[in-house]
């Protein structure tokens, strides 16, 4: 996905979609005169939808944080003087608080619409390819198509709210193509593949272990049972896939979605940028080995590192607020988390009363939530590395 482009790229490109309609058959119109007048025996009627070819781009993932997941696109191509993309995936990080947004579900992203020589230059310089399915839409549909995406850049209706699962750049042109079909798309289910939520966003962090580590945190229960076709579009790669295999039913025929299929640029060298030296699981062994040396001083000078109490605690807790205001997100799959049975806020209610070491009670409380929590294990998968920090936690279980 890109950055915000100049709005003034999509406002010249909406004029010239609401008015190549008008336009064009006029020309058509004459022409036809034209080929009548000159040979009695040649009656030719050219419709200007003959020359457009209507395409599902798919573009593959490449390094930068927002483009993990791939992106999706319209083109709509007429010849070199019209050759316009579609794009739902334009932002700016610029807008206030963006990054807390999106992590609430509060994210607005919009349609933007310019040159296909402005769009394919961004993608060959970060490596990755560029996919053309050309639809076999007839004329009457690509007319309909044209009127849904003059409608949809309209200054009121371009804005949408995103959600990252549901509503996003790849979701966008399937719904705004399956809109102008006359009749129904049947897609061919792939029964060997019904992977969750979680296991394709894993995927396409393989190479950002911080990155599905933060996923893994926030994303709850919902986000561990298998998805629909329809909830795997999310993700481009696996809408250019159920588009190559899907048919349009009309009227008592078939005839495939996908008429032809093109690589427009071929995958690049891309360069992925390293990730903090430790992974999650190798902190929280670190931190396990830590947490036993501090068992030893204590056992050795009989004293209780209350500090060592303090800070677990907070961190705890701290953690605990993120995720129970995550609760609260428009994001439907973090509704649901099991890791607030023991990433809570209520480890900081009870650090008075271990400052003063009364930790009974709070052991007590712990032990309960410890157990709560592997337990969610059988139910929700859980981030890499945070069963081990479960078990430093345990290990601050004593008299």
């Amino acid at each position: 996905m890109k950055h915000l482009e100049k709005k003034i790229k999509s406002l010249f490109a909406a004029v010239i979609l609401l008015t190549v309609s008008y336009i064009t058959p006029v020309f058509a119109q004459n022409d036809a005169k034209l080929v009548n007048y000159t040979s009695d025996s040649i009656r030719h009627e050219f419709d200007p939808m003959d020359s457009v070819e209507v395409s599902l781009l798919t573009c593959s993932p490449h390094e930068e944080i927002y483009s993990l997941y791939g992106h999706s696109a319209i083109r709509w191509h007429s010849g070199p003087q019209q050759d316009l993309v579609f794009n739902w995936g334009m932002f700016s990080f610029s807008k206030p608080y963006f990054a807390l947004r999106f992590m609430f579900g509060l994210t607005d992203y919009e349609l933007a619409a310019y040159p296909y020589e402005s769009f394919w230059p961004y993608y060959r310089k970060w490596g990755s390819s560029i996919t053309e399915q050309v639809l076999n839409l007839t004329n009457d549909e690509k007319r309909e198509l044209q009127k849904l995406l003059a409608d949809n850049l309209r200054p009121e209706n371009r804005v949408y709210r995103y959600n990252f699962f549901y509503n996003n750049c790849s979701t966008k042109p399937r719904d705004m193509i399956e809109r102008c079909i006359n009749g129904k798309v049947e897609y061919a289910e792939r029964a060997d593949y019904q992977p969750t939520f979680r296991q394709m966003a894993d995927e396409c962090n393989r190479n950002h272990v911080w990155s599905k580590f933060g996923n893994n945190m926030l994303l709850g229960l919902k986000a561990d049972q298998p998805t629909t076709r329809e909830q795997q579009e999310f993700l481009p790669a696996n809408l250019m896939i159920d588009f190559a295999r899907a048919q349009i039913y009309t009227n008592g025929t078939y005839r495939p979605l996908v008429k032809e299929e093109r690589l427009l640029v071929s995958p690049g060298v891309q360069r992925i940028e390293p990730d903090f030296i430790l992974s999650p699981t190798q902190i929280a062994i670190a931190l396990l080995m830590f947490s036993l040396f501090i068992i030893f001083v204590e056992w050795r000078t009989k004293k209780i590192a209350k500090w060592w109490d303090v800070l677990l605690m907070t961190v705890q807790g701290l953690v605990g607020i993120l995720l129970t205001v995550m609760v609260f997100s428009q994001h439907p799959t973090t509704s649901l988390n099991l890791n607030l049975l023991l990433f809570n806020p209520l480890p900081l209610f009870f650090i008075p009363s271990v400052i003063k070491g009364k930790r009974r009670l709070w052991q007590n409380v712990q032990l309960v939530m410890l157990a709560l929590f592997y337990l969610g294990a059988f139910f929700q998968c859980y981030a890499e590395g945070i069963t081990i920090v479960a078990l430093c936690l345990l290990l601050r279980r004593k008299k």
